[in-house]
């Protein structure tokens, strides 16, 4: 009886025909294809998690072993119970770093040039030439979270003449930003930021980590972005700092319910960029995150261990 990876998506032939170069003694199944019949038992490795999958499992009785996430995030995910039944996580930490980084990089060349207020000028039939203009590289651009993507946004920040700073856990130093600073460093580093930028993971130290202190603590020139976890922020303390332009403008890629609902008070804000958390989405995905999951699969094959974008359970990345 062949053991199965279960899969949320499908995968196109020439991946699963490189599984199968790997070892034979697994099936590829996707969740349209489960049954009635369909035995539970045989499911040692999942692509992608549902949350249907649980009751059958997370059971004493699991075979389940290995799970690969499709995002970067896990925080969505049981951890608590992969733990108590010893499966390995990995993610796909990296994948998303140039989509994002080009993201990060529209908002801040319209920002720094006033081409958002140019659209607003141009929607209300106004020939508005005093616009906010600034050049990139005079900005102090703060990057709270310093692993892949925030490197990589970081080095082509750098490219640009700029001098990124960053936020991590201890301060320690990482390549292409010119300074870093531990996490406890955030409200002295806010003070002096034109720019915040957040790609932090949602963990239990991180949830609504941008609250009414945060946001009382940015200049009032300043703008926040947020392509990290939308439970980051504490939508209602950043609300208030729009209404009351304590802060300058805030573009939001991801929100703590989604999608924003049609009522909710941001979507009627002028200084605010809204977009349905598409920073993410990458060309060519199945290529690039079967690049991860392929070489992650030799190495469980061979050791039973991943080699790769392995998740540390316990912290949550």
């Amino acid at each position: 009886m062949s053991k199965y990876i279960l899969s949320t998506r499908p995968f196109r032939e020439e991946f699963i025909r490189q599984m199968r170069e790997i070892s034979t003694d697994y099936q590829f199944v996707t969740k349209d294809e489960i049954h009635d019949s369909f035995d539970w038992n045989n499911v040692e490795i999942t692509i992608g998690w549902s949350k249907d999958w649980r009751d059958k499992l997370l059971v004493p009785s699991t075979s389940l072993k290995w799970v690969q996430a499709i995002s970067a995030g896990v925080d969505t995910l049981p951890l608590k119970e992969f733990a108590q039944h010893h499966i390995q996580l990995s993610n796909a930490s990296g994948l998303h770093a140039q989509s994002i980084t080009d993201h990060v990089l529209a908002i801040l060349f319209m920002q720094s040039r006033g081409i958002f207020e140019a659209i607003r000028s141009q929607q209300k039939q106004i020939w508005q030439s005093e616009l906010t203009i600034n050049n990139l590289q005079d900005l102090r651009i703060l990057i709270v979270g310093t692993g892949k993507i925030g490197q990589q946004l970081a080095k082509c920040l750098a490219f640009l003449n700029c001098r990124p700073i960053g936020i991590n856990t201890n301060g320690r130093a990482i390549e292409h930003f010119h300074e870093t600073y531990s996490i406890v460093e955030l409200a002295p580093q806010t003070q002096k930021a034109d720019i915040i930028i957040n790609i932090l993971p949602l963990t239990e130290d991180t949830y609504h980590l941008y609250d009414d202190d945060f946001f009382a603590t940015m200049k009032q020139s300043a703008t926040f972005i947020n392509v990290g976890r939308g439970a980051s922020v504490d939508t209602t303390a950043l609300y208030q700092a729009l209404v009351d332009h304590s802060i300058h403008f805030a573009a939001l890629d991801v929100f703590e319910e989604e999608p924003l609902a049609e009522d909710d008070p941001l979507w009627m804000l002028e200084n605010i960029l809204i977009t349905p958390h598409i920073s993410g989405y990458t060309p060519h995905f199945q290529k690039s995150f079967m690049r991860i999951f392929i070489e992650n699969f030799k190495s469980f094959h061979t050791t039973g261990n991943l080699s790769k974008n392995t998740v540390n359970i316990q912290s949550g990345y």
